[in-house]
């Protein structure tokens, strides 16, 4: 007989008392950030340092705006009188009682034509240098870089001997040629950027046409560059509107007067009508501003792409 005995299995009678226990949640992963992207206080500072520099650019032109609404010379010097006293009668008189609209046509031949002749002849010239391999194509480059080296006050001297020699002193004329030479450097450089842009395949399916050079130039290439012509024709164009040190040199008529020189005519030794002054610089920066206006969608793509080569 036997004396075992049969023992409870224990382990599988009893009761599970380990409930099952939630997992514990994962932890967030901390948040990276992403590279070249600012923290909270830089941006805070960069954009007041953004917003301080916007306002120290726009005082002086609120300034002169603002000027130009007082009726007397001196109110500048009290502008807190000029709100009791606003009035338009500066651009009155500068309207109609001065010589604006001769200043304002001279003004616009002057800027047009060398606008004009100044792209044409950069534009060729950083089309050639682009494309074609002749010889002196990069002294050609630098020589044209060093001539924006020298300050205005030197250049006055020698071009007013050459433009006395060849009788374009006080000449329309005289003073395009003398702009083109200051815009047609910058402007080659930043054109032939730009043309380095524009794949070398397109001038040859111009050729397998049957175009010329001259043709595949003018057909094909210009229109693609029209943000970098865009450019080039604003700063020929500023270049010409504001300048004042070649027109009041060289021109001696005060029929011929651009806006530029007739706009010192207003301040002299003996008087100072600085309200006449304000209010023609005022209509001064207006056919600037709508030419900005017309042309700003192809500026920040001309600038990049013309500095992406040189």
């Amino acid at each position: 007989m036997s004396t075992t005995t049969d023992r409870p299995t224990t382990l599988a009678a009893r009761p599970t008392t380990l409930a099952a226990r939630p997992a514990a949640p994962a932890a967030r992963p901390a948040k990276v950030r992403p590279r070249g992207e600012s923290g909270p206080l830089a941006r805070t500072l960069m954009h007041g340092a953004l917003t301080l520099a916007s306002l120290i650019a726009l005082f002086p032109v609120a300034w002169i705006l603002y000027v130009s609404f007082g009726p007397d010379k001196t109110d500048y010097l009290h502008p807190g009188e000029i709100l009791g006293k606003l009035t338009l009668s500066n651009y009155e008189t500068v309207l109609f009682d001065t010589d604006f609209f001769k200043w304002f046509g001279n003004a616009f031949l002057v800027s047009g034509v060398t606008t004009v002749f100044g792209v044409l002849i950069a534009a060729s010239t950083g089309y050639a240098v682009s494309r074609m391999r002749f010889p002196g194509h990069k002294p050609l480059m630098w020589s044209l870089l060093v001539t924006q080296m020298f300050p205005i006050a030197v250049l006055i001297v020698p071009m007013y001997t050459i433009l006395s020699e060849l009788d374009l002193l006080d000449s329309y004329l005289g003073l395009i040629l003398v702009y083109s030479t200051t815009t047609v450097p910058y402007c080659a450089w930043l054109l032939k950027g730009y043309f380095d842009t524009i794949p070398v395949e397109i001038d040859e399916a111009g050729r397998v046409d049957g175009l010329t050079p001259f043709g595949t130039f003018w057909r094909l290439v210009l229109p693609l560059a029209r943000p970098g012509l865009a450019v080039a024709a604003f700063y020929s164009f500023l270049t010409a509107w504001a300048e004042v040190a070649f027109a009041s040199t060289f021109m001696l008529s005060s029929d011929k007067y651009t806006l530029a020189v007739g706009l010192q005519t207003f301040v002299s030794e003996h008087d100072a009508q600085w309200n006449l002054m304000a209010a023609t610089a005022v209509l001064i920066a207006i056919p600037s501003s709508v030419l900005f206006y017309l042309v700003q969608r192809h500026l920040v793509t001309g600038l990049t792409a013309g500095a992406s080569k040189s």
